[in-house]
């Protein structure tokens, strides 16, 4: 199978000006560089369609879902990016491209979703890349502050911890809604600006990815905002109170 032709196919459907779903450069040259069918269990033309597929419990993008996210966070050679919600790793093979696979920091909750990212990227050839265990919503302290931040999981807001690991002149973006969402983006300074309506999964946090007990997410997110609007102070006590 010549999978480069493939390739060159899938793109150029992206970049058509009847779709308009990513720019052919940096986008669409890193799209073409980077072989998708090591992230996906159907290893041969299959993997070019514009489908998503199931793998160990979580969704791998269409190709046309992960071309917008990448051209809408905008990244640049030498940026330093994190990638919450890694999945198999193909979106951060993408952002390799175009920063440079050092520059890629990528976490997931789940830990056999992270083995598989990490030996995805190193057949693929980015085996720099950096993909940890972690509670995306956190984020990855470590390394920050982030030129470029990329949530591929949805939330009500954006979580205070990528917030502060924004550089000031960062990017981020992430889906936004509980019902309905939107894909935002969200500038170091603060400012959100919401596009289309997008589907993804809910950011998971510990205790909720797989292989553990599930939670009753909205049963737990009541009480917990129940239990901060008794707590909540006015005037200098709220300074002093760290509500994660």
């Amino acid at each position: 199978m010549e999978y480069a032709a493939a390739r060159d196919g899938m793109v150029d459907s992206l970049e058509h000006e009847l779709r308009g779903v990513v720019e052919p450069d940096p986008v669409g040259t890193a799209m073409r560089a980077v072989p998708r069918h090591e992230f996906v269990d159907e290893a041969d033309h299959r993997a070019y369609n514009d489908r998503s597929f199931e793998q160990y419990g979580t969704r791998v993008l269409a190709p046309s879902t992960a071309g917008a996210l990448v051209q809408a966070l905008a990244p640049e050679p030498g940026h330093d990016v994190l990638v919450v919600g890694a999945g198999v790793g193909y979106t951060s093979a993408v952002l390799a491209e175009i920063v440079g696979d050092e520059g890629v920091h990528a976490v997931d909750i789940a830990r056999r979703v992270v083995w598989a990212a990490r030996d995805n990227l190193r057949r693929a050839g980015y085996g720099g890349a950096l993909v940890d265990r972690r509670d995306g919503a956190r984020g990855f302290p470590e390394y920050a502050p982030f030129d470029r931040i990329l949530v591929e999981a949805a939330a009500v807001d954006v979580p205070r911890a990528l917030r502060d690991q924004l550089a000031p002149d960062g990017r981020l973006v992430m889906p936004l809604g509980a019902g309905e969402q939107r894909l935002a983006v969200v500038d170091g300074s603060g400012v959100v600006r919401e596009g289309e309506t997008v589907s993804f999964d809910p950011l998971l946090v510990e205790g909720e990815q797989g292989g553990v007990p599930v939670r009753n997410r909205t049963a737990r997110e009541d009480r917990e905002h129940a239990r901060r609007h008794a707590e909540r102070r006015r005037g200098w006590e709220h300074d002093w109170i760290e509500w994660d």
